[in-house]
């Protein structure tokens, strides 16, 4: 029988060498049901990072399951060559939410691969390969989405084609922004972005792409109206506006459907993937109709909105939708941040909590440094303190110094208080 550490002897000797668990001990994954999951030797843990922000609405939510189950009896496969009822009816409802004007979907396998797509089809219809990204993002790890990932423990190439320049984003705490008002941060952002059209790029801009929210740069939330200020500066070059809403999407941020809501802006591209599909692989872009259409070359999905993937992404959008999910997820995260305020301002080391929705983060920091220093062994202890107590929890920030919590959208407020109990219990471990 299999074991936790003859997985990883197993893992370390046939697995990437770059690829690495979370945990100094690390767990699999034996199943799931709803917001808990047990590992091979039959530990059980209430899941508050679902793979990454990707299972939604459960594990094993049986609306999801028998979508799969129907359409696996029927077909697995077709490709976009074919007509596939389940790729258009999913399509239809994401067109219909994205909030784009006569908008058209072309499915992917990954939010990389999305990202990597909104920068053909900007750069194609923009004939430009200037691109404008956002400081801390993170968006993939394809060779194009590499050139605007702007965290340098993420990146394993700078070599592209793509000439990338980063403004200033909202991330505060160890930035020359750290104390002033939401009003004089958006100001000086604005400032910075157009100081960088002027003296590094030639005005001829193809895009400016960021995140409603950062998520693998540790949940950093800007003031609304934010990238609206933005948009009314580079519309005057004629660029495109992409909204990595991979994270952000699907109601988690609670306030709106999609991230870039907040801002007072409706983007020209939309790419999401992550949680539609409830753990299953699909993701994709939506865009208006003259963006796509620009493309002339013969273009096909071997995987993008495989029927399979379809079923289930159209089985969690409709669940979403029917069970007013995006409020659940306002009220748990505002339970969530409450819960952990106290904790927060009383501990030495833990130099902010922020988020919006079910997009919780502690910013882990060292105690003498005047909440500032980075400390990403602290984070890590934390992060294990609350494996061992039976919570399981993310990491990210540039620093590695970020606890991301993220539960299902559906998570209910006796499993929000389980995690902030298990969160307070690990911090008074630590100290």
């Amino acid at each position: 029988m299999s074991t936790n550490a003859s997985l990883l002897k197993r893992y370390r000797s046939v697995m990437a060498p770059y690829l690495n668990p979370l945990y100094k001990t690390p767990i699999s994954i034996d199943r799931g049901e709803g917001s808990y999951v047990w590992d091979i030797e039959g530990a059980k843990y209430l899941d508050f990072f679902g793979g990454v922000l990707t299972t939604m609405i459960g594990h094993n939510n049986p609306v999801v399951t028998e979508a799969i189950q129907s359409q696996a009896n029927k077909v697995l496969h077709t490709s976009t060559l074919y007509l596939s009822e389940p790729m258009i009816a999913l399509g239809e409802e994401i067109a219909k939410a994205s909030g784009i004007l006569n908008p058209r979907v072309f499915f992917t396998t990954s939010g990389s691969e999305a990202n990597d797509t909104a920068l053909m089809l900007a750069t194609s219809f923009r004939k430009s390969n200037e691109i404008l990204a956002i400081r801390n993002s993170y968006h993939g790890r394809t060779f194009a989405t590499q050139a605007i990932t702007s965290q340098s423990s993420w990146l394993s190439s700078r070599i592209s084609g793509l000439s990338v320049n980063y403004v200033q984003g909202p991330y505060r705490l160890r930035s020359p922004f750290e104390k002033i008002p939401d009003d004089q941060l958006t100001e000086a952002c604005i400032a910075d972005l157009e100081q960088i059209i002027d003296t590094s790029t030639t005005g001829n801009i193809a895009c400016l792409i960021f995140e409603p929210i950062q998520g693998v740069g540790g949940f950093t939330v800007p003031p609304d109206g934010f990238f609206g200020e933005m948009q009314k500066v580079i519309s005057n070059h004629g660029a495109l506006i992409i909204s990595d809403e991979v994270q952000t999407g699907w109601g988690r941020t609670g306030d709106h459907f999609w991230g870039y809501e907040a801002h007072g802006v409706t983007p020209d591209m939309i790419t999401f993937a992550k949680g539609v599909g409830n753990g299953i692989t699909l993701a994709g872009i939506v865009a208006r109709a003259e963006i796509m259409e620009d493309v002339s070359a013969l273009n096909f999905s071997t995987f993008g909105g495989n029927p399979l993937s379809a079923a289930a992404g159209l089985a969690t959008l409709q669940y979403v939708q029917q069970n007013n999910l995006q409020d659940n997820a306002r009220r748990m995260g505002e339970r969530l941040k409450d819960g952990l305020r106290k904790v927060a301002d009383e501990c030495p080391w833990i130099g902010d909590l922020r988020g919006r929705g079910l997009m919780v983060a502690l910013e882990i920091v060292d105690q003498d440094s005047g909440k500032s220093e980075p400390s990403p062994l602290r984070a890590g202890e934390l992060i294990e303190a609350c494996k061992d107590l039976g919570l399981l929890v993310g990491k990210g920030g540039v620093y590695g110094n970020v606890i991301r919590i993220t539960p299902m959208l559906n998570v209910t407020e006796e499993e929000i208080d389980q995690g902030i109990k298990v969160i307070v219990e690990a911090v008074s471990s630590l100290q």
